[in-house]
C-alpha cells in the first residue's frame, strides 16, 4: 500500500488489499467494475471449480472407506 492511500484515512484493508483500486497487479491497477458477462463467466468458472472440489472429496471418501 503506498503513503498516498494510507495518509487518505478511509481504507480499511481485508486481505492486503484496501478496495480503493490505487493498488493491484503488476500493473499497479486493479479493476473494482466488472461487465455482467465477465461476472457470469466468473461463477460458471466458481460453479466448475466446486464441483471439482466436490467430485475429489467424494473420491476422497471412497478411499478411505475401501
Amino acid at each position: 500500500m503506498d503513503d498516498e492511500c494510507v495518509r487518505g484515512g478511509h481504507h480499511h484493508r481485508h486481505e492486503g488489499y484496501c478496495g480503493c483500486g490505487m493498488h493491484g497487479d503488476e500493473q499497479g491497477y486493479r479493476r473494482r467494475f466488472f461487465t455482467k458477462a465477465e461476472k457470469v463467466e466468473k461463477l460458471k468458472n466458481y460453479a466448475e471449480e466446486l464441483r471439482n472440489e466436490l467430485k475429489a472429496v467424494e473420491e476422497k471418501i471412497n478411499e478411505m472407506q475401501s
